[in-house]
């Protein structure tokens, strides 16, 4: 019974843990999207970003504090501030008995309760009983003027909070071009086994011939070593192609945090977007970013401007004092209120210094956007140019290799005829390798630049 809840248990597990099959690059940028440990990364900053952003709008609602002091002293001025400020304070506590007493005996003729009356310190007041003393206060203090700093302090969160979203989409579309170009990647290696495969299997027919050859005495013993040696180097490479197959997929399946098994192949060569002029300026993440620094060294200026300003704050206080905690605490209540203006009149000249050097940030800054606009718009034509030369290149090395293959084919005829050596036709085929190994490259190298052009101008979904 348990053995059977157990095989139930695993088959309905078993799915959970299978591989993804058949991967459409649709759905692979849809599992990007939500499963990608860089791209959750990337939303986490920009979250604290956007809480960041609210915290200098938060200042103007201002500080609310409760505090709760909790004394004990037998100090002579502790004791009797406690009293008064408890609401307690007697004229015993300033030795009123004392000085009646003495003032008593003085009536009565006693010359030194006389002298005691006016010179002799109350004990009462002196050397009092040490007291407890609770205080329970609340402290209210808001900022009225500060020439513009929240404003614009706030102004630069929220545009620190903009750059966090543009860093974030920076981080999709990198990660997109990635599984883009992965995809590519494995479509072609897959293609380029394909023809390695067509190729050593032309060798091992080739083998085969020599061997019969051997036998007839057409052909000598190391014609056929060095077809054995040649169709060695070719198994080398179709191994290899495998093996970078196979690290395609795990680097594929590091991107979308799930194993990927297999994918359905898309073209060979994607298609290339060209973007204009304005496009570039709109999408571009650098001269969106180089923009919002613009605003932000802007607003910098005007934060420093207002050190030239008054700062006003007000701030208001409530609570209650005795030596029993929370004891008539509306009977012992007290308050205060106040205003507080603050206005530095010289601080020799860091203000000053402050404010030119903001304005300098501010016209490095100008200069950063203009440079941020050519330097991307010099990129992107530098990329456009470099697909295109790919793209024509692999067109003319896809011409060779079907010249080579050919080649190739008559060269074997006249193998067999015996009008030509072995190596002759070894050379024609390492030549068909070398070709097909060239465009593979090449077809590489036009999708980098395609997909890394498509990045460059937040195209790459």
């Amino acid at each position: 019974m348990k053995m059977r809840i157990y095989l139930i248990l695993m088959c309905v597990a078993f799915p959970l843990f299978g591989n993804v099959t058949n991967l459409e690059l649709k759905e692979a940028l849809a599992m990007l999207e939500e499963k990608n440990l860089e791209i959750k990364i990337a939303k986490f900053d920009e979250q604290m970003k956007l809480l960041e952003s609210k915290l200098p709008m938060a200042t103007r609602l201002g500080k609310l504090d409760a505090t709760l002091n909790a004394l004990r002293s037998n100090e002579a001025g502790n004791v009797f501030g406690f009293k008064v400020q408890s609401r307690e304070a007697t004229f015993g506590d300033f030795g009123a008995p004392e000085f009646m007493d003495n003032f008593a005996d003085c009536s009565l003729g006693n010359t030194q309760a006389c002298a005691d009356m006016y010179n002799k310190p109350p004990h009462n007041l002196n050397y009092p009983e040490a007291r407890n003393h609770y205080v329970t206060k609340f402290t209210y203090s808001l900022p009225l003027f500060t020439g513009g700093k929240i404003t614009h302090y706030s102004r630069i969160a929220h545009d620190m909070y903009e750059m966090s979203k543009i860093d974030k989409e920076k981080v999709v579309a990198q990660k997109v071009y990635e599984t883009k170009k992965t995809f590519y990647d494995i479509t072609l290696v897959e293609n380029y086994i394909k023809n390695l495969s067509k190729i050593t299997k032309n060798t091992s027919r080739l083998e085969s011939i020599v061997k019969e050859m051997v036998k007839e005495g057409y052909a000598i013993q190391t014609d056929l070593l060095e077809v054995q040696a040649h169709k060695a180097e070719a198994d080398s490479l179709l191994i290899q192609a495998k093996l970078n197959r196979e690290l395609a997929y795990q680097y594929l399946s590091f991107l979308l945090n799930e194993e990927v098994e297999s994918i359905k192949n898309v073209d060979e060569m994607a298609p290339l977007n060209m973007p204009s002029k304005e496009e570039i300026e709109n999408d571009s993440f650098d001269i969106q970013k180089a923009h919002l620094g613009l605003q932000i060294t802007e607003n910098a200026v005007w934060v420093q401007r207002a050190a030239f300003l008054p700062m006003i704050g007000g701030f208001a206080e409530y609570g209650s004092a005795d030596n029993v905690i929370f004891n008539d605490f509306a009977d012992k209540d007290f308050y205060t209120v106040g205003v507080q203006a603050t206005w530095n009149i010289f601080n020799g000249f860091s203000d000053k210094i402050n404010l030119e050097k903001a304005k300098l940030e501010h016209l490095k800054t100008m200069t950063q956007v203009e440079l941020a606009k050519s330097g991307t718009e010099l990129k992107a034509k530098q990329l456009q140019t470099e697909a295109l030369s790919a793209f024509e290149m692999a067109r003319s090395d896809e011409k060779r290799l079907a010249f080579a293959s050919k080649v190739y084919e008559n060269y074997l005829a006249k193998y067999k005829e015996g009008m030509i050596s072995i190596g002759d036709v070894l050379i024609k085929q390492s030549k068909e390798l070398e070709v097909l190994l060239k465009l593979i490259t090449t077809k590489n190298t036009y999708n980098a630049k395609v997909f890394e052009l498509d990045s460059l101008t937040n195209k790459g979904e």
